[in-house]
């Protein structure tokens, strides 16, 4: 990688991390179940998503961000569409036409948003586990810190009506089997990353912080905005320790 390329995917992380959190910051003070939310929803994703893309490549370089932007993608999509037609891994539910555009029945920004969190939910775990952790740790916890992020998730989206659940749960109206299907399925993605994008020593500290920041906004939002203190409690223990301390180990491994 060049430094020009260097430089200019470091602009673009830049400017897609300020799209996103403008969105983020708008998304609550439009209509719920409303034309705004519903269009502010793939460009929150979507920046995201180009985030993650540009650091991973600066990371990893283009070849290996590519293919594990694609392999994580689809396989996600697919998942999300067995899940859809048979209820498993997640349990029964289908998705309305308020989210456009769709793929065979799946949302288009649906595997996005797992692509989006994934890497950062790798490296967080990274950064959690120090450098002596094994493959198999940081897809243990990458796991773990992923579906967490999906407690701030599915509340948002039921919320908005992009998806339905067969049978109510008692989280907010979402089933156990939903987080652990996430959980099972955020272990076979964080197997993908671990073969597509090697750990390094040292953790990379733009997904870290991304990971972080994701949570402290959510948190933040539900509990100010969105007026839901179980899911900002929920999420917010489930996110938070995760990404306070990997932001705090990466700096301090920095200063080492």
């Amino acid at each position: 990688m060049t430094r020009e390329g260097d430089a200019g995917l470091l602009r673009t992380a830049t400017a897609s991390v300020a799209l996103c959190w403008l969105a983020m910051v708008a998304y609550p003070l439009a209509q719920r179940r409303g034309q705004a939310r519903r269009l502010l929803t793939p460009v929150v994703v979507g920046s995201l998503a180009v985030t993650t893309s540009a650091v991973v490549v600066r990371r990893w370089g283009v070849r290996r961000g590519a293919i594990a932007a694609v392999v994580v993608s689809l396989s996600t999509a697919l998942v999300e569409r067995i899940g859809t037609s048979t209820g498993v891994p997640f349990g029964r539910y289908r998705y309305t036409d308020r989210l456009r555009p769709a793929v065979a029945g799946v949302p288009v920004v649906v595997p996005l948003a797992w692509w989006a969190m994934a890497a950062p939910s790798r490296e967080a775990a990274h950064a959690v586990l120090g450098r002596r952790s094994t493959p198999w740790e940081r897809v243990a916890v990458g796991a773990f810190a992923l579906t967490a992020w999906d407690l701030f998730l599915d509340p948002q989206m039921v919320a908005e009506d992009f998806w339905r659940w067969r049978r109510a749960g008692r989280y907010r109206g979402i089933p156990a089997t939903n987080f652990a299907g996430w959980l099972l399925t955020g272990v076979a993605v964080m197997a993908v990353l671990e073969r597509m994008l090697p750990a390094r020593p040292q953790p990379d500290a733009c997904l870290v912080a991304e990971y972080a920041a994701m949570g402290a906004m959510e948190t933040v939002g539900f509990a100010a905005f969105f007026r839901d203190p179980l899911v900002a409690a929920t999420g917010g223990a489930a996110m938070l320790p995760i990404g306070v301390r990997a932001l705090a180990r990466t700096l301090r491994m920095s200063d080492d």
